[in-house]
C-alpha cells in the first residue's frame, strides 16, 4: 500500500482514535456550532454531485471476494432503483445464475440459487449490516457515491451542522460525522468521507462501530473509475472492505456497460421450492460457489 493511501486511511480513523482518547473526560456541556462559510461551501459541493435526477442505475459486474485465504472471482448484474430497490446478481460460469443479494428500505434478501436457499431478514437481523449501522439509505448513498446522515433519506442544510470538515491539502478534505445523540464520549458510530474538496467527488466512505468489549467493526468502501451516466458521473471500480474483530472481507466491484435499463422486476419472488436458512449457512455456501 502506497505512504499516501496509508495516510488517508489514519485520518479517517482519526475521529473514533480521538474518542478513545478522551473517553475519561468529564463531559461538557455542548456549545452552539457555527458552520463556517468554507466548510458550508465544501457540503454543499460534495452533497451537490448527488445524482438525484437519475432513477435507475444498471450495469454488468465483475466481482471479486476474499475471506482470509478463501478466495472467489464471479460475474454478474447490477440492478438499482432509487429509493426503492438495490439488486445484485451472481453468476457462476459466465451464465447460471448462482446468488442473488436484494435489499429495499425493508429488508434484505439472500438468495443461494444453486443449492436453493434464502435469507430474507429486516437489516438489524445481519450482524454487519447492524454493527456498521448500514440501512437501505445508507447503502444507497455507498453505492451511488453521495454524502448522507444515518438515519435520514435526504441531507438537509440544517443538518450540515452536525458534520465536521478538515483540509489535507493537494486538493483533498476530510469530513466527518459521529452518530451519538450529542454525548461524544459515548459515540459508536463515526462516518467519514475523504473528498476532492474542488470537485466536491467523494473519493473514499468509511463507517466506523466502536465496541471496546468486543471489538470494533468498519466498514471502508474506495471509489475509482468514474465514468459518465446521465447528466453526472458515477463510479465504475469500487474497493470495499469489511473488518470485523474475527475476519476481513475484501469485495471488489467493476462495473462495465452503465446503463439508465429500466426493464427489470423490481421485486423477487422466492419459490416455495427454496429454504429458509440463517446468515451464517448461507454466507458460508457463498464462499463455495
Amino acid at each position: 500500500m502506497k505512504l499516501s493511501s496509508i495516510f488517508k486511511m489514519a485520518v479517517l480513523a482519526l475521529p473514533l482514535m480521538m474518542v478513545a482518547c478522551r473517553s475519561h473526560k468529564t463531559v461538557e456541556t455542548e456549545k452552539p456550532v457555527v458552520v463556517s462559510p468554507e466548510q458550508e461551501e465544501l457540503l454543499s459541493r460534495v452533497n451537490s454531485q448527488k445524482n438525484d435526477k437519475m432513477v435507475f442505475v444498471s450495469s454488468k459486474v465483475k466481482f471479486s471476494v476474499a475471506v482470509g485465504d478463501q478466495e472467489i472471482s464471479l460475474t454478474g448484474n447490477l440492478r438499482m432503483k432509487r429509493d426503492d430497490v438495490i439488486r445484485l446478481q451472481l453468476m457462476a460460469f459466465g451464465f447460471v445464475e448462482a446468488a442473488r443479494l436484494e435489499f429495499t428500505q425493508d429488508y434484505v434478501l439472500i438468495m443461494d440459487r444453486i443449492n436453493k436457499q434464502y435469507l430474507k431478514a429486516p437489516y438489524y437481523y445481519v450482524d454487519f449490516l447492524r454493527n456498521s449501522g448500514i440501512n437501505f439509505n445508507t447503502l444507497q448513498a455507498l453505492f451511488w457515491n453521495e454524502l448522507f446522515q444515518p438515519g435520514k433519506a435526504t441531507l438537509a442544510d440544517e443538518d450540515k451542522k452536525q458534520f465536521t470538515s478538515q483540509s489535507l491539502g493537494d486538493n483533498e478534505a476530510i469530513i466527518n460525522y459521529e452518530d451519538g445523540d450529542g454525548d461524544k464520549v459515548r459515540s459508536k458510530m463515526f462516518y467519514s468521507w475523504l473528498v476532492n474538496e474542488q470537485t466536491g467527488r467523494i473519493k473514499m466512505a468509511n463507517i466506523m462501530y466502536r465496541d471496546p468489549l468486543n471489538g470494533n467493526t468498519q466498514l471502508n468502501w474506495d471509489y475509482r473509475g468514474f465514468k459518465n451516466l446521465g447528466p453526472k458521473v458515477f463510479p465504475s471500480d469500487m474497493g470495499i472492505t469489511l473488518t470485523t474483530p474475527k475476519k476481513e472481507v475484501k469485495l471488489g466491484v467493476k462495473l462495465n456497460y452503465l446503463n439508465n435499463d429500466d426493464d427489470w422486476e423490481l421485486r423477487t419472488r422466492v419459490s416455495d421450492k427454496y429454504r429458509e436458512v440463517e446468515i451464517d449457512e448461507i454466507l458460508r455456501r457463498f464462499m463455495a460457489l
